[in-house]
């Protein structure tokens, strides 16, 4: 048998089973091919993201300076009011018609200066009175005494008796009496007199009238019931009030008691509320002779020149004492400061650009810089500008700079 016919012999295949199978090949390979494509792309992707991130950013600028070194006297500052040295309330000492006032509100006054006039009609009758009475009390007198003069001539001779003469002596007496008690009149009128007219006691700004032209004023008595007119309140020298803690007062003492014999300065400086120097000199030259036993507190007083006039009563001010000679301290920008719950820190910039905070004791203010009297060392460098930017811990890019100073007060 031949081949041939053998494999005509075998049982044939459908048609559609070939197509099948080579549908079958051909779907694999696409797969397959799409699959290559798939990881090739991903491969190609991820490379080119690698190859896109970017470069981590620099560190950011900050400017530093090390301290400034300056010897500088501690001193311990305070809240202060002004108030006058001399102040009256002007109230009548007669009674009468108010008819004049010389002056406008709140007008600078001087010593001696007329400010109001009260009727002095009424007054100046009085006074002519007091003078008739008292020409009447002369010319009784003088004939008292002559006839003492008399009586005691016949009393002499015996043509007068004793009792008589003891009568003209007790009328002399009298009449004497009578002239001291009519001087005693015209005093008291002419001081009325005086009362009707109201001059200013001493130099200061007056207030506003407190009774116009025509009204009843009431005068005499104690003073209780007297009409005020105006105050007046002195304005050169002034006083500066205020309030200094045990602990103040100590430091203050001490510092003095350091001082060498003789060489004891109790004077204060003080700033206005819209001042920010320190130009304003004074002497204090008054503590109270107790502490508040409520308030720990001890009262002092300072006084102080107002040539200018521009301080008024009840205006406030704060005013500084030395408590030490001049050390030295460092001085820092006070935005240089960073606040962390009740302590203050200032953040550093180590050799290698990584942000050092240090915890440090600050003093006072000192021609507009901060007072470290310490946990800074001089060779520290600050950040003084760019502290938002600074986190502790991270590296930034130091740039030096400079700490302006404020002019000297």
């Amino acid at each position: 048998m031949t081949v041939n016919s053998l494999h005509d012999q075998l049982p044939s295949r459908p048609a559609s089973a070939g197509l099948r199978r080579r549908g079958w090949l051909a779907g694999s390979g696409a797969l397959l091919a799409a699959g290559l494509g798939v990881l090739a792309f991903w491969h190609f992707s991820v490379t080119d993201q690698a190859d896109a991130q970017p470069a981590a950013p620099p560190p950011p600028a900050v400017t530093v300076s090390t301290p400034i070194e300056r010897k500088v006297a501690t001193t311990t500052r305070f809240t202060g009011q002004f108030s006058a040295v001399d102040e009256v309330a002007l109230r009548a000492q007669v009674s009468g018609y108010l008819t004049e006032i010389h002056f406008r509100d709140g007008q600078i006054v001087h010593k001696g200066d007329l400010l109001f006039v009260i009727d002095p009609r009424p007054y100046e009758i009085q006074l002519e009175q007091a003078t008739a009475q008292y020409q009447n009390a002369i010319a009784a007198l003088d004939l008292a005494d002559a006839q003492v003069k008399r009586t005691s001539a016949l009393q002499r001779s015996d043509f007068a008796s004793r009792d008589l003469l003891d009568q003209r002596v007790q009328a002399q007496r009298a009449a004497q009496a009578s002239m001291q008690q009519a001087q005693a009149a015209i005093r008291s009128a002419e001081l009325n007199l005086e009362f009707s007219r109201i001059t200013a006691p001493f130099s200061g700004r007056i207030g506003a009238h407190q009774i116009s032209v025509g009204n009843l004023v009431t005068g005499g008595g104690n003073g209780g019931g007297n009409t005020l007119l105006a105050t007046i309140v002195s304005l050169d020298p002034i006083y500066l009030d205020f309030d200094m803690s045990e602990a103040d007062y100590l430091a203050w003492k001490r510092y003095q008691q350091g001082q060498p014999a003789g060489a004891v300065d109790n004077t204060v400086e003080a700033s206005l509320s819209d001042e920010k120097t320190w130009d304003r000199r004074g002497t204090l030259d008054f503590l109270d002779n107790q502490v508040d036993r409520g308030s720990g507190t001890l009262h002092a007083r300072a006084t102080l020149p107002n040539p200018d006039l521009l301080i008024a009563p009840g205006q406030f001010a704060r005013l500084q004492l030395p408590t030490s000679a001049a050390k030295p301290v460092l001085l820092v920008p006070d935005s240089a400061l960073v606040a962390d719950q009740s302590n203050k820190l200032v953040m550093t910039v180590a050799a290698d650009g990584t942000v050092v905070p240090k915890q440090v004791e600050t003093g006072p203010l000192s021609d507009g810089l901060r007072i470290i009297t310490g946990g800074l060392a001089p060779t520290d460098r600050v950040i003084i500008n760019g502290l938002m930017r600074a986190r502790p811990g991270t590296k930034v890019a130091p740039q030096a700079g400079t700490i302006a100073v404020a002019a000297s007060s």
